[in-house]
């Protein structure tokens, strides 16, 4: 499941020609949100060095706790989340 950082995941999913990015989204910790977590389609982040981008919010690779294919398999996830 866990192979590689999470930025290295995600830029697999948005830039590999055999990925769709719309068959995944991410898993935030998002304060405040219903359980304190935030669901984000993989297709409206846009990837920085140390932060992801969602429209003008400028969010921590920490803050993510897992990637989720639409299909439920969890294709990423934090090692304190286990």
């Amino acid at each position: 499941m866990r192979k590689g950082s999470v930025k290295e995941v995600l830029a697999k999913i948005k830039y590999d020609p055999r990925e769709n990015e719309d068959d995944y989204y991410i898993v935030i910790e998002h304060r405040g949100a219903y359980g304190n977590v935030k669901r984000i389609p993989v297709r409206l982040i846009e990837l920085g060095h140390g932060y992801f981008f969602v429209d003008e919010a400028q969010i921590p690779y920490h803050r993510i706790l897992k990637v989720v294919r639409k299909d439920g398999r969890v294709v990423w996830e934090t090692r304190k989340n286990r």
